[in-house]
């Protein structure tokens, strides 16, 4: 009989995975409501398997399998998360566990498939995972992603190409699994050439010489950069990407996934050859390069000031509705120091709730050039575009801020508004039927108890 320890903060699931697991008589349960209970549990038991769930209290279940690899337990672990987390599905990858399994499907086939990767994972403990079932966890990954993504294997061949990639350059995945030699760079530049998929070992310098505007690079992980491309017919697009390595639990390389976004309209203001602080005429400039090669206790100062313009905003644009006034307190910050990304984010809150829109998605284009990943910026933006999309009944503003959106999603999975939003966006798209997964998906959070807000930088100062 095997013996299987699930953990989750979900009693009701934990009671029912208990009950399918066991009613063969083959397997043998027990159940942690947190990591930390489970951390006691296998500090005086040993299981054949471990079932955990991603979004963990206190510690998240990559915390937790990160804490058992590095103590040496080589105990199969199988991670529960919801769909469209692939960045969740990769980092369980990356950290030992031997298979992924999404939360929200058909509960038959759900729990039919656990029992499958269970019994799989016990047998693959000694053997090291076969490579027919390495592709099949990489397939399952890239389609478990609601993003446009696809994966190619250490020999560059393209082996999975899931349906929002189809959509997005309107090329099947039948036309590019299998192939190898920049084959699935086409449909984006029009020719065969590296990607960023092809440059996740690269330098930022590599990266740079390929015409990409790196806006985030983890060493021997992720990395993030924009870049222009022009397709096939000639038409020319924006394209944020985010590229990262899978090994398998050996810490050998096996593979590299990369999510792909149409982000013309969003991007279409920023230039992305020539970084930020040496554009001619940006606010601030000539005070950041004022502060070049000075030390740290006038640094200190300098951003010190800034705060304190930053500071007389919030209040004047949270408490007292001045936003006019609250628009020149925040200028007077950048003027001491550009690159504050929260303050160019308030300040197109300002101008958004005037009715300056232009000069609001400017301002929130320059937030996202600075923190590109902060879900804050990427959320006020997200609404922005939603807003402007509904009053001049637009689809590509629309279109942008679903993009904006699930980009909150990705750092923060639990966002209900976000999920709403989506909703929202699509269904003023007339995409009715799509739209009603993502309202599901927000009215699941809700009763789950488990909304994960968006953190406000001026809500410190209030």
């Amino acid at each position: 009989m095997l013996s299987v320890l699930v953990i989750d903060d979900d009693l009701a699931l934990l009671n029912i995975i208990r009950l399918v697991l066991e009613r063969s008589g083959e397997m043998s349960v027990r159940t942690a409501r947190s990591s930390k209970e489970a951390l006691e549990i296998l500090s005086q038991n040993t299981f054949d398997a471990l079932i955990m769930d991603y979004d963990l209290p206190e510690i998240s279940g990559t915390g937790l399998l990160k804490i058992l690899r590095g103590k040496g337990d080589v105990t199969p672990v199988i991670i529960f998360t919801g769909v469209g987390r692939e960045q969740a599905a990769i980092d369980a990858l990356n950290n030992g566990a031997s298979f992924f399994l999404k939360k929200g499907e058909n509960p038959q086939t759900q729990f039919l498939e656990l029992e499958q990767m269970i019994q799989q994972a016990v047998d693959q403990r000694f053997q090291g995972k076969p490579l027919g079932t390495t592709r099949k966890i990489l397939k399952d990954m890239v389609d478990f992603s609601l993003d446009p993504a696809f994966a190619i294997d250490r020999d560059g061949r393209a082996v999975a190409w899931n349906d929002a990639m189809a959509h997005l350059t309107n090329v099947p995945a039948s036309a590019i699994t299998g192939k190898g030699d920049y084959a699935y760079a086409e449909p984006f530049f029009g020719k065969r050439q590296k990607m960023l998929i092809d440059l996740v070992f690269s330098t930022e310098d590599e990266i740079r010489q390929h015409q990409y505007m790196i806006i985030n690079q983890e060493k021997g992980g992720p990395v993030t950069a924009v870049t222009r491309a022009k397709k096939v017919d000639g038409t020319e697009w924006t394209l944020w990407m985010k590229a990262m390595p899978v090994f398998d639990n050996l810490g050998k390389f096996i593979a590299a996934v990369v999510i792909v976004r149409d982000v013309t309209t969003t991007f279409k203001d920023v230039t992305l050859q020539v970084p930020a602080a040496d554009r001619a005429g940006a606010p601030g400039a000539q005070a950041a390069e004022v502060t070049k090669g000075t030390s740290g206790g006038l640094i200190d100062r300098i951003l010190g000031r800034a705060e304190t313009h930053y500071k007389e905003g919030v209040i004047l644009f949270a408490r007292e509705q001045n936003y006019q006034g609250a628009i020149a307190a925040f200028d007077r910050a950048l003027e001491i120091n550009s690159k504050l990304p929260y303050v160019w984010n308030d300040r197109g809150i300002c101008h958004r709730t005037l009715g300056n829109y232009d000069d609001a998605l400017k301002s929130f284009l320059r937030a996202v050039e600075l923190a590109p990943e902060n879900p804050e910026i990427l959320f006020d933006m997200g609404e922005t575009l939603e807003k402007m999309g509904v009053m001049q009944m637009d689809s590509k503003y629309l279109d942008a801020a679903v993009q904006m959106f699930k980009m909150v999603i990705n750092t923060l999975p639990n966002n209900m508004e976000a999920w709403n939003h989506i909703g929202i966006s699509l269904k003023e798209m007339g995409k009715a039927e799509e739209s009603k997964f993502y309202f599901d998906r927000a009215r699941d959070i809700k009763l789950w108890k488990k909304d994960t807000p968006v953190h406000r930088k001026r809500n410190e100062y209030l």
